[in-house]
């Protein structure tokens, strides 16, 4: 009898241990439910942020198609590779992604920027924004001798910018541009990679495949 009573208690408190781990579990899976609808709603936000700044922009080709295609595409070379130290889900540097070019080319501010997405995001977006006010060609050497000092968030960005940029180049030759102005870019191009290097494995990996077919 008192074996059986033994046994009764252990299995009595097996199955509270087991009630009480399918709580946990539970409070755990509504926590990562919340944590993951907060992202999303995050990016969401940003990307219709992005698309109404940009609803008057498009891109150089011969298509002229719309320049949110860019920014939004950022964010998605960004996450469809997996960073060493395991942030592909950092939403804040997805957020910049998408966000990248408004202050540089629209009439946003950065603390329009911060207000709206916070202060991380907008030190990102800060990071990758050239000063509009210098000559062209200053920007662009700009670009090299700053990369190598920007945060691993902003390298992020700028790889997947530089990423769709070149691949965008291979897909069509923005009008006015000839053959050499393309091989141009892509020397420039990587030039501020090589500055970026360290942030990104698996997206410089796709950027030195170009640079590879390209030769350069």
């Amino acid at each position: 009898v008192h074996r059986t009573a033994q046994a009764e208690l252990a299995l009595a408190m097996a199955a509270s241990q087991s009630r009480r781990r399918e709580r946990i579990d539970r409070c755990r899976i509504f926590s990562l439910s919340a944590q993951s609808m907060n992202v999303l709603a995050k990016l969401v936000k940003a990307a219709d942020f992005a698309a109404k700044k940009h609803r008057n922009d498009r891109r150089k080709d011969a298509d002229k198609t719309p320049y949110i295609n860019h920014p939004i595409a950022c964010p998605v070379c960004r996450a469809q590779f997996k960073a060493e130290e395991g942030d592909v889900n950092d939403v804040d540097i997805l957020c910049a992604a998408l966000l990248h070019d408004t202050v540089e080319d629209t009439d946003t501010s950065f603390e329009e920027i911060e207000e709206l997405f916070g202060k991380v995001v907008r030190d990102y977006v800060d990071e990758v924004t050239d000063d509009k006010t210098l000559e062209k060609m200053e920007r662009k050497r700009l670009q090299i001798v700053n990369a190598p000092k920007k945060t691993p968030g902003a390298k992020q960005v700028k790889l997947a910018d530089k990423l769709y940029n070149l691949r965008d180049l291979n897909r069509c030759t923005p009008e006015g541009w000839d053959e050499v102005r393309v091989e141009n870019y892509f020397k420039w191009a990587k030039q501020v990679v090589d500055g970026l290097r360290g942030a990104n494995a698996a997206l410089e990996s796709e950027l030195d495949a170009l640079f590879k077919a390209r030769g350069v």
